[in-house]
């Protein structure tokens, strides 16, 4: 009997070291799978191991050591899934500086988003937690910290605010936001199809205003896509447009996920990057936000990215050197220069775009729209299609803040 070290071994590894249950499954499985590679081996190396083994009681034996490696790797690997579980729920209940952690909103790339709560002032807030097996890189860590405290001199009213960073002790690094009860433009798209001509308007010419700061600051985004635009409620106002994460794009190499942007040395997500991004130039400036403003409104407009593949290289290299179908053709009812304005942003060339933001607002403002969209309007968008949950939660940060 070889089996009992080995599940020694496995509960060893389930216990004490912190692992994906998709990871753990492989290597106990090979550690389930050892002792009876060892008897097999044995088997071809020996003759008279190979005269044992046609014994009937050595076969008994031989079946019952393999069932019950089985079943050890069964229960090592759903031990590491239920440690890791525990793990992460603690994480989450514990408090990171001066702010509470409520629950989880979202996660996603390097890092992950929590409702929370400042301990003395009772304010809700947002903090993301970047980890640092996940950066796996201190330079990686240490250009995160210079470009929070970047974002953090923003303070324009559609720039979300940055109120704190810092570590852990566990060497975890976070920066705390502002909290914002709404729907992002992903969702909003996904849910309720393609937006109006004229919200559309009234949400990009806000996030142009957030650019201008931004590019007068010298600060170029690298990576606007619809989830990092939100439709929030503030200040007694729906349909407040914020433009989240400023400068904090995150490289991206061997993309597997259109969404995500991963560690490496091109930056953005490849739906929404420009042609200069998607080939690795050092030479991106506010242009090159402008083409994924382009691509973000192409979305809102259509309800589908410009290009779009299976395999993101595909996408990049369609970003690089094909045209898109003229918005117009997937849906109609966009106006004639609303569909103008999308393909200039689009142009391949960074000089036949728009050269500033200003001048993208001050041709959205000229967009003829049957009915312009107002705080109204988009009042009673939220009454009647907003998700009850959000609004839920608005409530409670509403009354949270009054308290």
């Amino acid at each position: 009997p070889i089996t009992g070290p080995w599940m020694v071994l496995i509960f060893c590894y389930a216990l004490f070291v912190p692992n994906k249950w998709q990871r753990a499954l492989v290597v106990i499985g090979l550690m389930g799978l050892a002792p009876i590679g060892i008897l097999v081996a044995d088997y071809w190396l020996s003759e008279e191991v190979a005269e044992i083994m046609t014994h009937e009681q050595f076969k008994d034996t031989f079946f019952n050591s393999t069932m019950v490696m089985a079943l050890f790797v069964l229960i090592g690997t759903v031990g590491v899934h239920t440690i890791g579980t525990l793990r992460r729920e603690a994480y989450v209940a514990k408090r990171l500086g001066q702010y509470r952690l409520k629950q989880k909103l979202g996660g996603g790339g390097m890092g992950e988003v929590f409702l929370a709560e400042h301990e003395m002032m009772k304010r809700p807030c947002a903090v993301k937690t970047i980890r640092p097996e996940k950066a796996g890189d201190p330079q990686i860590m240490a250009r995160f910290e210079r470009e929070v405290r970047a974002t953090a001199k923003l303070s324009h009213w559609n720039s979300i605010d940055v109120f704190d960073y810092g570590r852990t002790a566990d060497g975890t690094f976070y920066y705390v936001m502002e909290y914002l009860p709404g729907h992002n433009i992903n969702e909003l798209v996904e849910v309720h199809g393609p937006v109006p001509a004229e919200r559309i308007v009234y949400l990009m010419m806000q996030v142009c205003d957030a650019l201008a700061e931004a590019h007068g600051q010298g600060v170029i985004h690298r990576d606007i896509k619809p989830a990092k635009i939100f439709c929030a409620y503030r200040g007694g106002v729906f349909d407040v447009s914020k433009l989240l994460d400023f400068g904090l794009a995150k490289p991206l190499t061997e993309p597997t996920d259109l969404n995500l942007t991963q560690a490496g040395s091109i930056t953005g997500s490849p739906l929404y990057m420009s042609p200069e991004q998607s080939m690795g130039s050092d030479e991106v400036d506010e242009r090159s936000d402008i083409y994924s403003l382009g691509a973000v409104m192409y979305y809102m407009a259509t309800g589908k990215p410009p290009f779009f593949d299976e395999k993101p290289i595909k996408v990049m290299v369609a970003h690089a050197s094909e045209q898109p179908p003229p918005p117009r053709d997937i849906n109609p009812d966009i106006p004639v220069e609303l569909e103008d304005i999308i393909l200039r942003c689009l142009e391949k060339q960074p000089e036949d775009r728009f050269q500033e933001v200003r001048t993208l607002k001050e041709m959205l403002a000229h967009v003829p729209c049957d009915e312009p969209w107002t705080p109204e309007l988009a009042a009673d968008w939220w009454h009647n299609y907003g998700c009850p949950k959000r609004k839920a939660m608005a409530a409670e940060a509403v009354e949270l803040a009054a308290v």
